[in-house]
């Protein structure tokens, strides 16, 4: 950095001033994973503001609850790269900035005089991250990156959903979000190069890579095999059981993954002798045999209740887990002796999920509520000068 920003965070970024020119989810969350590290997360916005603002319901005090999720400890600039000024303020920031990041369409920024190339001009040591849907050349480069398209693309929906169904979409967008950690890694990465070397470097990142990154046993099967990999419904394709079962009011999920695991699994539902049966006393024939299994484990499931048989499970050393909503899960979480949400001592502060990174030196930090469309506008510009 050339000069200090006032607000600098603690930790092992701390200083390090980044230009955040995306929006949505991947590149939100990536630069919201080093904003928690003390980094300085500068969020550039038109006028209009990221999309995700205006995602909603559901909201909380009127903002999008998406955009809250992966905007904390960040500033709010509103520019407009069409209007000379506020171009001439966006090229001075990232005079300014160690790290300038975007999701622009391929080639859409350089028409601002913002590419790789452009910023480097202004400023040699820069760590330049770009974030698209499928990459900068062939012909995915011209395609919009939404994680659906590559859930769809990259074989993660044929994966999912009933074996007499449809495919099915993840309910989360998980390629935007394994993206996003995979970029903030890259970045740390390369500012430690930095470090070492005084080099900059350019960092480029695609959903549908990442997709096949993040998919990596099954991209495995697929390249170095001829196994057609297909959907399994609840059950897993070459374990049993690995998967959700019914008991007497839900369901729960049962492993089985090894045969000292299946003979206590067997003794604690009271059915040890199916342990012993042929059938079913090795990995491969309970993977074989699943159909004719799978009413014995059922009949003696519907006996108790998933809490029931959650407790009596873990109790054995067993792994099992019931199967809940997302409210259910932040509920349960503290039982497990995790803190799932940080909220200052501020009653009308919003909480905000938590950094999921234990580090014994320098822990995450949340400094700053997700900022209002443009509210340190003001502030920014003095900083540029």
């Amino acid at each position: 950095m050339s000069s200090a920003f006032p607000e600098s965070g603690p930790g092992p970024l701390s200083g390090i001033v980044v230009a955040d020119f995306t929006r949505v989810l991947a590149g939100p969350y990536a630069t919201m994973m080093l904003a928690d590290m003390g980094a300085t997360v500068i969020k550039v916005e038109g006028p209009t503001g990221d999309d995700t603002r205006h995602w909603k319901p559901p909201a909380a005090r009127g903002t999008a609850s998406y955009y809250q999720a992966v905007n904390r400890n960040k500033y709010s600039v509103v520019l407009d790269l069409r209007q000379a000024d506020d171009l001439a303020a966006a090229k001075r920031l990232a005079t300014r900035s160690d790290v300038f990041i975007h999701n622009f369409k391929p080639g859409s920024i350089e028409k601002f005089g913002l590419g790789y190339e452009d910023v480097r001009a202004l400023r040699a040591d820069i760590v330049y991250a770009h974030i698209s849907g499928f990459g900068t050349s062939g012909k995915g480069r011209d395609m919009p990156g939404y994680d659906v398209l590559v859930q769809g693309m990259a074989g993660l929906m044929d994966m999912n959903g009933e074996l007499a169904g449809s495919p099915v979409r993840s309910g989360v967008s998980i390629f935007d979000l394994a993206t996003g950690m995979v970029t903030a890694f890259g970045i740390a990465a390369a500012l430690r190069h930095r470090e070492l070397t005084g080099e900059g470097q350019l960092i480029e990142n695609n959903l549908m890579a990442n997709a096949i990154f993040t998919m990596a046993n099954q991209y495995q099967v697929a390249a170095t095999t001829d196994v057609r990999l297909t959907r399994s419904g609840k059950e897993h394709g070459t374990i049993y059981p690995y998967h959700a079962l019914p008991t007497a009011d839900g369901e729960l999920i049962v492993v089985g993954a090894n045969d000292g695991q299946f003979a206590r699994l067997c003794q604690v539902l009271e059915i040890p002798h199916v342990a012993q049966d042929e059938r079913f006393s090795t990995a491969e024939g309970r993977n074989v045999n699943r159909d004719a299994l799978r009413p014995i484990l059922e009949e003696a499931l519907a006996k108790r209740g998933k809490d029931d048989w959650f407790t009596r499970l873990s109790a054995a050393g067993l792994p099992c887990a019931p199967v809940q909503s997302v409210n259910e899960g932040l509920e349960m979480a503290p039982r497990l002796g995790i803190d799932p949400v940080w909220q200052t001592p501020d009653p009308q502060s919003l909480p905000t999920v938590r950094n999921s990174l234990q580090m014994t030196q320098t822990p995450a930090t949340y400094r700053k509520e997700p900022p209002a469309l443009g509210e340190d506008t003001e502030f920014i510009r003095d900083w540029l000068g």
